[in-house]
């Protein structure tokens, strides 16, 4: 039987790999997570009548009622969400995962008292899994709008590097005095979850790329800790690849936004000492209104365009207007190009998703310094809905909350046209 289950869990180990591996291509994408979910699938059912446990029917109807309950929300959650809804939806998966986690490393504890390795790992598993958990829970209320976008507390760094350490201290003493208390456990609990919240509350929407793309990251390695804990290939293996994937994309965006991740880790993203500058220095200028047909002619005696998208292309639901203006465009013989800033959106890939919900080709869209250097040759950019990522105040307003963020030099180009509500 165990033969044949580490058979299962080595097919489903390839399926993961190769799934993570179409993933990163728009093109191959759905098929992709197909195979790695059909992987999945297959060491779910391996796990579940493979193994050397007696275990009573009812414990497997259980068992099997569980998966079908947990199936069925997943799938309706995931065919009702709209476009504009996934990054909340992620959030959402992300906090699962983590609380999952958690699950385990409580139910884990106290079994191995005196093994220093393991109670290591049961204490990751919980500290990790909770503040995952309650991060992502921050995440998607801030995301859905049921929270404050960007909130300030007073003293927090102070706070936060207060649970920190208090976080530290609680895992070392479980580890080397094999206390079996539940007390502290829950302490370390409470204290894993408020350092959770605490990490998210202070960061504003524009940052929340990075945020889930961490987020993502530790909930792949509280999967990989919990599966050092059942000697769990799959886990461990299904784990690594979402924990280095998402530390990766993590580290990239970071470097997008000229921010480090100590920034990140620490409490200090979000906030700058730039941040809190009366903006003195930034340029302002008046805003020149135009209508559709000076738009219209404008874009139709051009020979090349560039599109900016934006987080409030999303909110707008304009993907399949931008697509038809796109077509639109090159039906009379006009280039048309996308623009795409790694952080532009709400989550990773934000604009990329959304593009190809409208059918644009994936070798229409550049990426940020790919394309910067064509603006000076392009004849109007139409930025829609995008802030920050166009704003040359990163440039030449050191008391900007953006200043030192590389950003897409629309400035360049021979036009400018801007779509933005509030304007």
């Amino acid at each position: 039987m165990m033969i044949t289950l580490d058979i299962i869990y080595l097919i489903a180990t390839i399926t993961f790999i190769y799934g993570l591996k179409l993933l990163g291509h728009p093109e191959t994408a759905k098929k992709g997570n197909l195979i790695a979910s059909l992987g999945m699938g297959l060491a779910i059912i391996g796990t579940i009548f493979l193994h050397n446990l007696i275990i009573p029917t009812f414990v497997y109807s259980l068992i099997i009622a569980a998966i079908a309950v947990g199936s069925v929300i997943g799938w309706l959650m995931a065919v009702k969400v709209q476009m504009t809804k996934m990054p909340e939806l992620v959030s959402l998966f992300n906090g699962f995962g983590g609380a999952s986690a958690t699950i385990i490393g409580l139910v884990e504890f106290g079994k191995n008292i005196g093994n220093a390795s393991q109670t290591a790992t049961t204490m990751a598993a919980i500290i990790i899994g909770s503040l995952t958990f309650s991060g992502s829970v921050v995440a998607w209320g801030k995301l859905n709008g049921r929270m404050k976008s960007l909130i300030r507390l007073p003293k927090y760094n102070l706070i936060n590097n207060l649970v920190i350490l208090g976080l530290i201290i609680f895992a070392t003493y479980f580890v080397m005095s094999a206390s079996n208390s539940q007390m502290l456990l829950y302490l370390l609990l409470i204290g894993a979850l408020i350092y959770g919240v605490l990490f998210v509350i202070p960061i504003g929407g524009a940052d929340m790329p990075v945020v889930i793309s961490l987020l993502n990251s530790l909930t792949g390695i509280a999967a990989a800790i919990t599966g050092v804990l059942y000697s769990n290939m799959v886990m461990i293996v299904g784990g690594i690849l979402v924990g280095s994937a998402g530390l990766i994309l993590t580290f990239a965006m970071c470097k997008a936004m000229n921010r480090s991740i100590s920034n990140v880790v620490f409490g200090a993203f979000g906030s700058s000492n730039a941040a809190v500058g009366d903006g003195s220095q930034s340029e302002k200028g008046d805003i020149r209104s135009t209508t559709i047909s000076d738009v219209a002619i404008l874009m139709n005696y051009s020979q090349r365009v560039i599109i900016v998208p934006g987080y409030g292309l999303a909110v707008a639901q304009a993907q399949h207007a931008i697509h038809e203006l796109e077509q639109l465009l090159e039906s009379r013989g006009v280039q048309v190009k996308y623009a795409i800033h790694p952080v532009a959106g709400r989550m990773p890939g934000h604009m990329n998703v959304l593009l190809a919900e409208s059918n644009v080709s994936y070798d229409k869209l550049a990426e940020m310094d790919d394309v910067n250097p064509e603006f000076k040759n392009t004849d109007v950019v139409f930025v829609v809905g995008a802030n920050d990522v166009v704003n040359p105040a990163a440039h030449n307003d050191a008391s900007s909350p953006i200043f030192g963020m590389p950003i897409l030099e629309v400035a360049d180009a021979k036009q400018i046209i801007v779509n933005k509500r509030s304007m």
